[in-house]
């Protein structure tokens, strides 16, 4: 395959028509016989271009509402038959198969149809079926045949025809064909993936992860790492669909530290103004307030040093007073579901700093699986869509927490969910106060949390920790009572945990003996 191909013959059938008559127009005025189907033989005509039907070529009409059209030995004779060999050009001969050189095929919109919303009929009749037919086989044979899947690579085709006197070069059809094969295992993908989840299949037996070249990135999580951002077609708010509406491009870091970022405010709702700020994809300090200024402020007074060139989320629309306080300390991102045009502008003046909006939030509750790579395979699970309420809360001591307390329990342990095994949050008045994470020991996570709350209380003035008259959750149980007396300690007065330890007995006595109260969830958020 070393040898430049003159184009004579295309076949064109496409869902997505940008660029279309411009492309057909120029590959007409270099003398392309131009084959089509259905709407694209329509939208061509309309622009007086000379165009084939594919019933012309096959003598069968397109049958079963354009079910079938291009599924016949005429058109996948034209594209699979290799050129100059001996008995292929005799077979094509024989049955007056004439080559098809170019194939132009996007396909059928399932993926946004599914985002839609779509039924499930109408999610059936958007499987394409003999687009993916004609790609493959045109990929199949790109030594001889060029395939486009996309409007993206009009002017390449058209770019390498003109240097090449009407002909395009084998590494151009190499590439085209690598992508064209990568289009269609994504968009087998999807329809796999939707069918599981129709069916309700926990364990399919393949699991297919696909996604669209969203960005290429400078690097990874390090300098000698290459890496690339993908979109799935999740139409899930987030940073995957998000706007971006100044600085230069996201990190691999930054992408990976936003989306924690936004998945945690979103898990407060939007009862109450809320923000989270996140470093090294744990929170620094989330707080919910009475305006996004009061909460972030609350947030940031947690650990004011790790928020230093931090992501900051809101569940609300980001206005200028929040702007004003945001823009003092230096912030690698900041997203919100919307922002008002004098936050905008304040942030104008930051060159460096990201500004993204979603629109909406993510539903912490909805349902979806997440993926991780290791040697030989891939992890696959649900997304932890645990959300735990007052009602789910059985306390096991012999002092129930009052009302203040329980608000702060069931929001510290929302914000646990998000903090990196060993997960240790320290809270009081919706706002965190401390959180020790990523620990091998729980207790070090704990004397972690209360250590920083210390030093967050010194760095305002304080007399006392933070911790002094908190609550504390833990993502998983206290395996010992050592963990409840270090938080004890501390100063809280209250503690959410899951339970379910052989030493129950032993916590719960200790709480006792503390005079704190104690609730149990029966539901662990481990974070790895």
């Amino acid at each position: 395959m070393t040898e430049n191909l003159p184009i004579r013959r295309a076949l064109l059938s496409v869902s997505d028509k940008s660029g279309l008559i411009e492309f057909a127009r120029a590959l007409a005025g270099m003398g392309v016989e131009l084959l089509s189907t259905g709407g694209t033989a329509s939208a061509l005509r309309a622009e007086g271009l000379a165009v084939k039907d594919v019933s012309e070529v096959t003598g069968f009409p397109e049958m079963l509402d354009g079910r079938v059209k291009t599924l016949h030995p005429m058109v996948h004779g034209g594209l699979l038959a290799i050129r100059g060999d001996a008995s292929h050009d005799a077979q094509v001969a024989e049955h007056g198969i004439a080559p098809i050189d170019l194939l132009v095929v996007n396909l059928y919109p399932f993926e946004a149809t599914v985002a839609m919303g779509a039924d499930f009929d109408d999610c059936i009749e958007n499987i394409d079926i003999g687009g993916p037919a004609l790609i493959r086989g045109a990929a199949k044979n790109h030594a001889g045949v060029t395939v486009v899947i996309e409007p993206d690579d009009y002017a390449a085709v058209l770019d390498a025809m003109r240097a090449n006197k009407g002909a395009t070069t084998p590494e151009l059809r190499r590439q085209l064909a690598a992508k064209a094969y990568a289009r269609t295992a994504a968009y087998d993908a999807a329809i796999s993936n939707w069918f599981a989840g129709v069916l309700g299949e926990e364990t399919p037996a393949y699991r297919t992860v696909g996604g669209r070249l969203r960005s290429p990135l400078r690097y990874g999580e390090n300098p000698h790492q290459h890496a690339a951002f993908y979109a799935t077609g999740e139409a899930r708010p987030g940073v995957a669909n998000a706007v971006q509406h100044q600085g230069k491009e996201l990190s691999y870091n930054n992408l990976n530290d936003t989306d924690a970022a936004f998945e945690l405010v979103a898990e407060l709702g939007v009862e109450r103004p809320a923000v989270a700020i996140i470093k090294h994809a744990n929170p620094s300090g989330v707080a919910c307030g009475e305006s996004l200024v009061d909460a972030y402020r609350k947030a940031l007074r947690c650990d004011p040093v790790s928020a230093f060139g931090g992501i900051v989320a809101l569940n609300g629309t980001l206005d200028a007073e929040a702007a004003e306080e945001i823009v003092k300390v230096f912030t690698e991102v900041v997203i919100a579901p919307r922002v008002t045009e004098e936050a905008a502008a304040i942030f104008a003046a930051k060159k460096n700093l990201r500004l993204l909006t979603t629109g909406g939030l993510p539903d912490p509750a909805a349902a979806g699986i997440t993926v991780r790579s290791l040697a030989g395979g891939l992890l696959v699970q649900s997304r932890d869509s645990g959300v735990i309420r007052a009602s789910d809360l059985k306390v096991v001591t012999k002092r129930a927490p009052t009302a203040e307390e329980l608000a702060d329990l069931l929001f510290a342990f929302r914000v646990a969910k998000h903090v990196k095994s060993n997960a240790i949050v320290y809270a009081r008045d919706g706002a965190t106060v401390g959180i020790g994470a990523g620990q091998m020991s729980r207790v070090d996570s704990t004397r972690i949390a209360a250590q920083k709350s210390a030093d967050a209380a010194a760095a305002i003035g304080a007399s006392e920790p933070l911790t002094r008259g908190s609550v504390v959750a833990s993502d998983a149980f206290f395996p010992f009572a050592d963990g409840l007396l270090t938080a004890a300690e501390a100063g809280a007065t209250a503690v959410i945990q899951p339970g379910g330890s052989m030493r129950d007995d032993e916590v719960i006595a200790a709480a006792d003996e503390k005079g704190l109260a104690m609730v149990f969830t029966g539901v662990r958020h481990f974070r790895h």
